[in-house]
């Protein structure tokens, strides 16, 4: 089978590698150069801590599996540390308790742990005020996005996969006996189906094959699929695992470096300007407050990261026209399904259906069964 994949982002390439280990004949076709786009600004979270509803919730439960087997345990983009959470107002102790009950009912695994615990997981914890709930996810992880895009594109090229960069595609047409896409250049390439996993890009190249995806524009939706992203230069900092409190989360990122996002600040985003300095000084402000030895930290890098969201916030996943030519895939949690979606996309491809992506056809938004964008749920330290 020849398969073009259209988009070399973490998603992208996992579907490649997946088809490769099936036989297939695989082109990546990317605009411009791998993890270029949502892959590049991803906080990068293993979890499925806080999706709803449950078909989504299983979607990312299973993806979280995933990804431990696809690392075997080890891995150099791989840190399957866990998330501590700790909650001191009164108003995030109830959300978080509510979650977890949530979490422990679905067979999620949670651990209520005592400050000492915490302390023991992150020695350089400053320690909040006494009355602190503490919650621990150990099968959560964080992931080095590059480098897992690395593991991901490197399996399908050694598996035979041809990889083009700066190949924008301006037309896919479908007949009976297959597809052919072609880009600015004129170059067209013949296959028996194309994948679209152009991340928020997805709605114009679908369009392209006639099928409406809506996917919501960063431009004009503000926190839903904006928010700011901040690397701080290397730190003599204890941190292992990903952090979440009332006003930062934080994960390492690698040499020293954390990596922090403050939610209540992502309705100042804009992703056509850089992020403003009394933005950055905010979070650096709070960094001292959660973490010891990080007073004059620095920034190394600070970007608008802009999320790739369907138009009801759901994951797409499925072929978009009648005659399975075109396959899309569209999701606000790439970097967590994609080690699924390289197995359960490439079984569909196939003509393998996967319970676990039936609910999440794009066929939803042509028959009306798809519901508005969701209002954001708070999501961990969100205040």
């Amino acid at each position: 089978m020849r398969v073009v994949v259209i988009g070399a982002g973490v998603v992208g390439s996992a579907i490649a590698a997946g088809l490769t280990r099936r036989g297939a004949q695989v082109t990546v076709l990317e605009a411009r150069t791998p993890g270029s786009g949502t892959t590049s600004t991803s906080v990068a979270w293993i979890n499925a801590n806080n999706k709803t509803p449950k078909a989504y919730f299983d979607l990312n439960h299973a993806a979280v599996w995933a990804h431990h087997q696809l690392a075997g345990g080890s891995g150099d983009w791989f840190f399957p540390t866990g998330n501590l959470e700790y909650a001191v107002g009164g108003e995030h102790r109830e959300l978080l308790e509510q979650r977890v009950r949530r979490l422990i009912g679905m067979g999620y695994p949670v651990e209520r742990v005592t400050a000492g615990r915490a302390r023991a997981l992150e020695p350089d914890l400053v320690p909040p005020p006494a009355g602190t709930e503490y919650v621990f996810f150990p099968v959560e992880a964080y992931v080095q996005p590059a480098r897992l895009l690395g593991r991901l594109l490197g399996e399908a090229r050694d598996r035979g996969a041809t990889v083009k960069c700066g190949a924008e595609v301006t037309a896919i047409d479908t007949t009976a006996a297959g597809a052919k896409v072609t880009l600015t250049d004129g170059r067209t390439f013949v296959c028996d189906v194309v994948v679209t996993c152009a991340g928020r890009w997805t709605q114009g190249v679908a369009a392209l094959a006639g099928v409406d995806i809506p996917m919501l524009d960063p431009a004009v939706s503000g926190k839903i699929t904006n928010g700011f992203l901040v690397t701080t230069a290397p730190l003599p900092a204890r941190l292992s695992r990903v952090l979440h409190t009332a006003g930062l989360n934080l994960r390492p990122d690698g040499g020293g470096r954390v990596l922090l996002q403050s939610l209540h600040l992502d309705d100042r985003a804009d992703p056509a300007t850089a992020v403003p300095g009394e933005v950055l000084d905010e979070i650096m402000g709070l960094l001292p407050h959660v973490l010891r030895a990080t007073e004059g930290a620095a920034v190394e890098r600070a970007v608008v990261g802009q999320r790739a969201m369907p138009g009801d916030g759901l994951t797409v996943a499925g072929f978009a026209d009648a005659g399975r030519r075109v396959y899309t895939v569209a999701t606000h949690s790439g970097v967590t399904l994609a080690p699924l979606l390289m197995e359960e996309v490439a079984g569909e491809v196939f003509g393998e259906e996967s319970a676990l992506l039936a609910t999440f056809r794009p066929g939803r938004f042509a028959d009306g069964t798809a519901g508005p964008a969701p209002t954001p749920a708070r999501r961990p330290g969100q205040q």
